[in-house]
């Protein structure tokens, strides 16, 4: 990353190793503490200096039950170089009951077997920008409203059946049938997270995206389905960056 240009890039998307010990081909996810966060911290520091002063960084960080703290000190390790905008939880599985009481799940999760802890069902997507003020396309993103009084009621609709999403995104895996052949990367996040990334930030002003940790290409994969003109990817294991570009031959 410290070849690109300064206040080159309008929109970084990415999920780094989260340090808890997942089998990445090249890559050894377990760093002492302090390690990790200091290194968080120095491509976070590339990643800024690329970025233009009204881009947004989407970064998507999990956790696990016996390490909770880990999303909440990344985001400190980055407050040096970016300003938190918005805090989006990216729901992979909820059971809810719907209005007959009728109850439904939804999604897919991955069990933990424990007397301490819940299933983790979701993640976070930190967006962050250099001043906090960067305006969003809310409504690229937008859902129309259950009750269709409230389009009439209130002022701030102007009349329009379609309002902002919010900060909970219901995206659930694929169903695959091999692993190893339909995802062969231990923790990717759906191609579609990436799309509404885009989407939010402004499809329209994406003109260079960038991904620090490219993996199997999911998020060069929304870059080509949203039309944005050039994305840089970056990725130290050669059969992940095979795939990613097997992936991106197959859209043209």
């Amino acid at each position: 990353m410290s070849r690109l240009a300064d206040d080159s890039v309008d929109l970084v998307v990415t999920s780094p190793p989260y340090n808890l010990g997942i089998r990445y081909g090249k890559f050894s996810d377990t760093q002492d503490r302090e390690s990790y966060l200091n290194w968080c911290g120095e491509w976070a520091q590339q990643v800024r200096r690329a970025l233009k002063s009204d881009g947004s960084l989407f970064l998507n960080i999990g956790s696990a039950p016996s390490n909770p703290m880990l999303p909440y000190e990344i985001v400190m390790a980055l407050r040096g170089c970016f300003v938190l905008q918005n805090t989006i939880h990216w729901i992979k599985s909820i059971s809810i009951e719907d209005r007959k009481g009728d109850l439904q799940s939804h999604g897919h999760f991955k069990p933990i077997s424990s007397k301490r802890f819940l299933n983790d069902c979701h993640e976070y997507i930190f967006h962050f920008t250099k001043t906090g003020r960067v305006e969003l396309d809310r409504l690229a993103l937008g859902v129309p409203y259950q009750d269709k009084s409230n389009i009439a009621r209130w002022r701030h609709t102007r009349g329009s059946d379609l309002r902002c999403r919010g900060n909970t995104w219901f995206i659930p895996y694929e169903t695959i049938q091999n692993r190893e052949k339909e995802r062969p990367h231990p923790a990717t996040f759906p191609v579609q997270l990436a799309e509404w990334c885009i989407k939010l930030h402004g499809a329209s002003r994406v003109h260079t995206m960038l991904d620090p940790f490219l993996g199997i290409g999911n998020c060069a994969v929304a870059a080509q389905r949203c039309g944005v003109r050039k994305f840089i990817g970056f990725e130290i294991d050669e059969t992940y960056l095979a795939e990613a570009k097997r992936r991106l031959e197959r859209l043209v």
